[in-house]
């Protein structure tokens, strides 16, 4: 019987949630549900100088929105298992696997300066390895500080399949003894790491590439304690469209952002799936199900990934054009009050709806439908249909708002405007520019806007006819 795979994702609260912290926490996710497995949550706050107040809360709140749900009920903070992480310590030290480290901050210093001076990897010299268990006891006794290492092997190679890279080997004399417990008793991520995920029942350790070179130390520790190993598999980077690695200096990496620009989760989260995988067809578009049904590690590339918002952009739009009026207006309400556009609900909604199949995320909209809510600010000439007159114009304007005013109010609404005008143009023998192009830019005043039958619905018949009247007065000076 096969055994479930167990996965986590870990996240350090030293921020806002990285997207490639969530396409980790996805990948992850996805493996767990895929396998009848468990998904953990725990943070990572052993480095309490770069904890930052909140962000714990912050990142379980980010991984809801996006349906990315946890099995342990409580949440494990690294920080609330330091006498764990300090038992097993004092575990490797017996065993002989770790060792007391003395030297002052001053000397690893010094050490580091000289091996950069003779352009050799910066690696602690192993002094303290030479002291005596004895002696190491009886000075830690004393109370004079000290970090603890792990002895790793001199000689030799330590290799592992990795899922998505294949055999990876490191040479053993490159491994630098690692600092497992450092002197105010805190444990590295190293240490904590290992010791979590064993004690969790992590059977697979998915994580970003970044962390391949800890790889050979942590499976030094599992060997240390005689633990099973668990598989491991290391995400691609992703990069900027320069081929650069995507960082936080650049800004624009926090998922937090990409939200508040309003592009929504399930886009978004179907945008960083794509970020390194590759479903092997041409689908694009996956719902959460579908992405439990279809991921599999063995398609995710090696190579970095670039992070295209104009993919981003597309993708979001998909979303975008599914929701109904009712949910399209719902979400782009807060983007419009925040920019001082407000209107009715009825009105508001038949607003947004204009754009709807034109936008690609909501921060966009309040530019777009601003029009809506001001009186338009146009040169006259905007109104003018390729080579028609101003007098040509104002005669068309002046039977736009005669056929217009024909509509009961209540009978206000697009397709009675459409088939209105389009008796209008029939009768006038008109070109349909020469109606709808001065009709449009007068009620937008923009050279690109929806359709002037849906302007109209969404103003009402009385703003209608007043922009109408403000175009023709500009026709007549």
């Amino acid at each position: 019987m096969i055994k479930p795979t167990s996965t986590r994702f870990a996240p350090s609260p030293t921020g806002s949630l990285h997207v490639g912290g969530l396409r980790t926490a996805l990948y992850n996710f996805l493996i767990a549900r895929a396998q009848n497995g468990k998904f953990f949550l725990r943070i990572e706050d052993t480095d309490q100088a770069r904890k930052v107040a909140g962000a714990d809360i912050q990142l379980q709140e980010i991984l809801k929105k996006f349906n990315l749900t946890w099995d342990n009920k409580k949440v494990i903070y690294q920080s609330q298992r330091i006498e764990l992480y300090q038992k097993s310590i004092e575990q490797l030290i017996t065993s002989g696997h770790a060792y007391r480290c003395f030297c002052s901050s001053e000397r690893l210093e010094q050490i580091r300066h000289q091996q950069q001076q003779a352009s050799k990897p910066t690696m602690y010299d192993r002094c303290c390895r030479k002291v005596s268990a004895a002696e190491a006891q009886r000075r830690h006794a004393a109370g004079e500080p000290a970090v603890v290492r792990l002895k790793t092997p001199q000689t030799g190679t330590i290799g592992f399949t990795d899922l998505v890279r294949g055999e990876v080997s490191f040479a053993a004399a490159t491994i630098d003894d690692q600092v497992l417990l450092k002197s105010d008793g805190f444990p590295t991520y190293h240490l904590a790491n290992v010791v979590d995920d064993h004690e969790m029942g992590v059977t697979l350790v998915i994580r970003g590439e970044e962390w391949l070179p800890s790889t050979p130390k942590h499976i030094l520790i599992y060997q240390a304690f005689q633990w099973e190993l668990p598989k491991f598999a290391h995400l691609p980077l992703l990069l900027n469209p320069d081929k650069s690695k995507l960082s936080k200096r650049q800004g624009d990496v926090a998922v937090e952002e990409y939200l508040k620009k309003g592009y929504l989760p399930e886009a978004l989260l179907n945008f960083v799936l794509l970020l390194g995988w590759n479903p092997g067809t041409e689908q694009e578009i996956f719902s959460l199900e579908e992405m439990i049904k279809n991921f599999k590690l063995e398609q995710v590339n090696k190579s970095g990934s670039v992070f295209d918002t104009k993919k981003l952009d597309w993708i979001n739009g998909q979303y975008v054009r599914k929701l109904s009026p009712k949910q399209f207006c719902a979400l782009a309400s807060p983007h419009l009050a925040a920019a001082g556009l407000n209107a009715p609900p009825a009105q508001l909604e038949k607003i947004v709806a204009t754009e709807q199949k034109r936008i690609k995320r909501f921060d966009e909209l309040p530019e777009m439908v601003r029009f809506f809510f001001e009186p338009p600010q146009y040169e006259t000439s905007l109104l003018l249909w390729k080579k028609m007159t101003q007098a040509e114009t104002h005669t068309s304007l002046k039977s736009v708002v005669e056929a217009l005013d024909s509509i009961l109010e209540k009978k206000w609404n697009q397709a009675t405007i459409e088939k209105t005008l389009a008796t209008l143009i029939e009768k006038s023998q008109r070109s349909v520019g020469e109606i709808l192009w001065p009709l449009r830019a007068a009620l937008s005043g923009r050279k690109a806007s929806p359709g002037p039958f849906e302007i109209a619905a969404a103003l009402g018949k009385k703003e209608t006819t007043a922009r109408l009247e403000t175009a023709i007065n500009k026709l007549e000076k």
